[in-house]
């Protein structure tokens, strides 16, 4: 069977296009990697905080791309500075200047710790350069023995190899092994096994302040202090992770703004672009003077397209107030979601989270409460087979929060 081209269609509203094209893009499904395990939905638009399918349902969504779309979808601003930017220049390489990544890199050092930008197009890649930095920065400063890492279990950082690597949960190591060495797990908030792993050869620290794929499980302030005051002993490097938890998630621009620490290099992704890929490595100028030219790149990192759509993003979430709000909702949603496991005692064993990041964990697997939720036309997420995680966009309203706390109490 030969499957007949979409042409024009594929542009459109797909609730218009006629039942023989829609199961023709059925068929085209069959094109696509089963790398995911994917709703049977299949979205077509999206405003604010809600998305609808190919038959025109409508959703609230409280997964937000995987805590990406912060401001909502199709945000007009973002919307008009992407279109914009792809009228005028949409990529040239990190040969050359251009305007608007000079202008976000200044804006995320202006806001935070750093001093220097290293951009690229994703999570997993930011990741990636900040361990390059990592052994960079040891084995210039301490020898060629300095390469080891310290993570955290349960933690997530990535799919390629290192990042895997790093990545505290053997399920995503499966299968590719051997793992590249030089990276050690310890259990989350123990400090002895932090101080037992330490030494000689430890290059970092790497760590999420919150974790996200792990079941929205912060990171206690005993063990950031030990983990600070062990870098500052030893001279390795302090690595944050906030691709999940930073640009407002919290209810402070950054993660780390509500921890007693300051990390030596950040890393970012995810919301940064609102939905266009973008990833960026944020350290001080003396750590990162240690990547001259040549020691790393990345083709698309930064383009103008995507640093374009960053610049409104950091510009909103700046604004005054807006942080402010996502704090008031953040505090809105846990509370509601606490009524309710005090309510389904027998059925919820924990609420967790901070700002709109929160996650409520079952006594059951909750894959099949999920699916229900989807029907309802709700979209979650589902974290280590036993957790809800709730990561809307940052403009939701009490209202939204409402109709999904009633959502999740009549499907549990």
């Amino acid at each position: 069977m030969t499957a007949e081209p979409l042409k024009s269609h594929i542009t459109e509203d797909w609730t218009t296009v006629p039942k023989r094209q829609m199961q023709t893009a059925q068929f085209l499904k069959s094109s696509v990697a089963n790398t995911y395990s994917r709703f049977p939905v299949t979205l077509v638009r999206g405003k604010g905080c809600k998305v609808w399918d190919d038959n025109g349902k409508e959703y609230l969504d409280f997964a937000a791309g995987i805590a990406v779309c912060s401001l909502g979808h199709c945000h007009p601003a973002v919307t008009e500075a992407i279109t914009q930017q792809a009228r005028t220049l949409v990529h040239v390489s990190n040969l050359y200047w251009s305007i608007p990544q000079l202008e976000v890199a200044h804006m995320l050092a202006e806001n935070s710790f750093a001093d220097r930008a290293f951009f690229c197009n994703s999570g997993a890649e930011s990741i990636e350069g900040a361990l390059k930095l990592a052994r960079r920065y040891g084995h210039q400063n301490r020898g060629p023995d300095c390469y080891e890492v310290i993570c955290l279990e349960g933690s997530f950082h990535g799919r390629t190899l290192a990042t895997i690597a790093a990545t505290g949960q053997p399920v995503f190591q499966q299968g590719f092994e051997p793992m590249p060495s030089g990276f050690i797990h310890v259990p989350l908030n123990s400090i002895n096994a932090l101080r037992l792993a330490a030494g000689p050869r430890t290059a970092a620290i790497l760590l999420e302040p919150i974790q996200g794929e792990g079941g929205v499980r912060p990171v206690s302030n005993e063990f950031l202090l030990a983990a600070r005051e062990i870098c500052d002993r030893l001279g390795a490097l302090l690595i944050f992770d906030e691709v999940q938890a930073g640009m407002g998630r919290t209810g402070t621009l950054f993660a780390y703004e509500q921890t007693p620490v300051v990390p030596d290099v950040m890393c970012l992704a995810k919301a940064l672009g609102n939905g266009f890929p973008i990833g960026v490595m944020l350290a001080e100028e003396e750590m990162m003077s240690h990547l001259p030219p040549g020691s790393h790149a990345s083709t698309f990192g930064g383009n103008p397209v995507a640093c374009a759509a960053a610049k409104v993003v950091i510009e909103i979430l700046t604004s005054p107030g807006f942080l402010d709000t996502v704090k008031e909702k953040g505090a809105y949603l846990k509370a509601g979601l606490e009524s309710l496991s005090g309510r389904h005692s027998e059925a919820i064993l924990e609420v967790r989270g901070r700002g709109l990041i929160q996650a409520v964990e079952f006594r059951n697997p909750v894959p099949e409460l999920a699916g229900r939720l989807v029907k309802k036309g709700f979209l979650v997420l589902v974290s280590q087979e036993k957790i809800l995680r709730l990561v809307p966009p940052l403009i939701v309203t009490k209202t939204e929060i409402d109709d999904m706390l009633n959502a999740i109490e009549s499907s549990i």
